[in-house]
């Protein structure tokens, strides 16, 4: 898949991160904690994004760029169905500028994942949204997105999971 990928609208283009965005990657972070409401939840700085994306390959990043300025990123990686018995991809984040939503942003975001799922033989493509996040819900709605039913997403971390 080339580095650049170029779709309407105009003057958009889609491009995988490089370490030098780092601080880009960091900074559009901490829009999306805002807009959720998690500031206080943010731990990423620009050490440990360099580390676990571009040294340890934790996931992969896309930079979306309007008119040569960034407006909105994606971070994603591969995880694994037993019952496809093929691998698919969890998209982490997806974020476009408030100001800059509504322009097709998003969906370019959007497809240009699902073809790389597609070229890269994934089963699936998955991700979470905020309850209360009724704009996003629309959105994934409208692009053929199913909520899964039954399914609550359950997480461990900080202290209860170092004491198990």
């Amino acid at each position: 898949m080339p580095a650049t990928l170029k779709r309407q609208p105009e003057d958009f283009h889609i491009r995988f991160a490089e370490e030098k965005d780092v601080p880009i990657i960091v900074a559009l972070i901490k829009e999306l904690a805002a807009y959720e409401k998690l500031e206080d939840k943010v731990q990423a700085n620009e050490m440990l994004v360099k580390d676990s994306i571009f040294r340890n390959k934790a996931a992969e990043i896309i930079i979306g760029e309007y008119e040569g300025a960034p407006v909105g990123y994606a971070v994603f990686f591969q995880n694994y169905s037993t019952f496809t018995g093929r691998p698919g991809m969890f998209i982490e984040d997806i974020y476009v500028k408030p100001h800059l939503r509504r322009k097709g942003f998003g969906e370019q975001l959007f497809k240009f994942m699902s073809r790389l799922a597609v070229k890269r033989g994934y089963a699936r493509v998955e991700w979470t949204c905020l309850d209360w996040n009724k704009p996003s819900i629309t959105f994934y709605k409208k692009m053929g997105a199913e909520a899964l039913p039954d399914w609550t997403t359950y997480r461990l971390s900080g202290e209860a999971l170092r004491k198990l």
